[in-house]
């Protein structure tokens, strides 16, 4: 049997993708691998499903530092403002969150997977699950259909990968589109872990003092060798028995992993600023006064309520301070390191969890070698990418899925108006 187009992969991408392609009538089959469509899309946002951000184009691609800047001609036709009207049309409300952060008012991905999964087969689209794919077929520079594991081949003009990355294999993204993607001719550019907790060796991290400690409010940064700010991000993040995890570690581990491959580093600099909106002199000044107003109190006691109680035995002990200290002993000297601490506490880091335990994959298929219009390949007629294969890569709180929904939408408009 011969169809106009064939999506592989069932995700976010793959779903809207399939949608896209099917508007007019098109005859349109969607492979998953796996046994169930959506598997990602489901466990998104907590099992929420944070469908999209609601913030203006530039401040998106901002939020999606890996090669955001792509994405200007897909979202000029379908972005987050076009994603919240889509859901609204299938019936889905969407409620407003911080930081723009777009739920589904019923507060359940399985709305969104649903409604989606509905949706392609109210179109006619074709689903065939629990059907891996082996290869991608090609003849004389054109897509000529696809063979499955089972050694049944489909015939096809046009296929749209949307295949996934290699991050949270157990939604069935293993990477498998790299190979087809090599074959055509495709440059797959280094792959590496991003939005995944980082790892560190300190003292304080090995002896899991301060597991399970959550910071709020707090900024990270991350140093290189000459001590200039690479980043830095303020939210909320969280101690582990390994290293940090929280939303500001997650966003900050991508530019983690590039630091320590662009300086051949073993470990990289970070450091938490627990008073972000205060100065240094402010900090010295307050705390010390703190400590005034009650000079009979130990100083461990003092500080109970003006930073976290746990990790007042960490920086006094780096600054030096005998935790019994009282107001008319402490040395000033070393009750100004101790307000600087407060204001960066260094941890070295030296790398990341793996890629498989990653939210997001970052690097993918060249980008350089997709038309940015249309998401076909270069090199390949009738071949379109789009979602997370792609070397596109951003912070969580919808910018990824955006993406995904963007790039599908665009793969499958195009790739049955290239048929017409």
């Amino acid at each position: 049997m011969k169809y106009d187009v064939i999506v592989i992969g069932g995700g976010s991408a793959g779903l809207m993708a399939s949608v896209a392609a099917s508007l007019n009538g098109h005859k349109v089959l969607l492979i998953d691998k796996g046994s169930k469509l959506g598997r990602k899309l489901g466990i998104s946002g907590g099992g929420r499903c944070n469908v999209t951000n609601n913030k203006e184009i530039d401040e998106l691609i901002k939020h999606i530092p890996g090669n955001g800047r792509f994405l200007h001609s897909t979202f000029s036709t379908f972005s987050n403002k076009e994603i919240i009207q889509f859901f609204k049309n299938l019936g889905i409300g969407l409620k407003e969150e911080d930081h723009g952060r777009m739920f589904p008012i019923s507060d359940k991905a399985k709305t969104v997977v649903d409604a989606l999964v509905n949706q392609i087969k109210q179109q006619g689209v074709s689903i065939r699950t629990n059907s891996p794919v082996k290869e991608i077929l090609y003849s004389e520079g054109q897509v000529a259909g696809v063979m499955l594991q089972s050694g049944e081949t489909i015939a096809s003009q046009s296929v749209i990968v949307a295949s996934g990355g290699k991050s949270v294999p157990q939604t069935g993204s293993t990477g498998d589109g790299y190979a087809w993607a090599e074959k055509a001719g495709h440059t797959i550019t280094e792959l590496f872990p991003t939005e995944v907790p980082l790892t560190s060796n300190e003292p304080f991290i090995q002896s899991k003092e301060l597991q399970g400690l959550s910071l709020r409010d707090v900024s990270l940064s991350v140093w290189n060798p000459k001590d200039k700010r690479i980043i830095e991000h303020r939210g909320d993040m969280l101690f582990t028995h390994f290293g940090l995890s929280g939303p500001i570690a997650l966003r900050c581990s991508q530019f983690v992993v590039k630091a320590l491959k662009q300086y051949q580093l073993g470990n990289v600099l970070v450091s938490i600023d627990l008073l972000p909106d205060k100065r240094v002199d402010e900090v010295y000044a307050e705390s010390l006064r703190l400590a005034e107003e009650e000079p009979k109190k130990a100083i461990k006691n003092v500080l109970k309520g003006y930073i976290p109680e746990r990790m007042i035995p960490i920086l006094l002990d780096k600054a030096k301070l005998a935790d019994s200290l009282t107001y008319d002993n402490i040395p000033r000297q070393n009750w100004l390191q101790l307000a600087n601490l407060m204001k960066r506490l260094p941890i070295r880091v030296y790398g990341t969890l793996s890629i498989e335990d990653a939210f997001v994959t970052g690097g993918g298929v060249s980008l350089k070698e997709i038309n940015p219009t249309t998401m076909e390949s270069k090199l390949m007629r009738g071949l379109y990418f789009c979602g997370e294969i792609l070397d596109v890569h951003g912070y969580t709180g919808g910018y990824n899925i955006t993406a995904a929904f963007s790039t599908g939408y665009t793969a499958g408009t195009h790739a049955v108006s290239s048929l017409e």
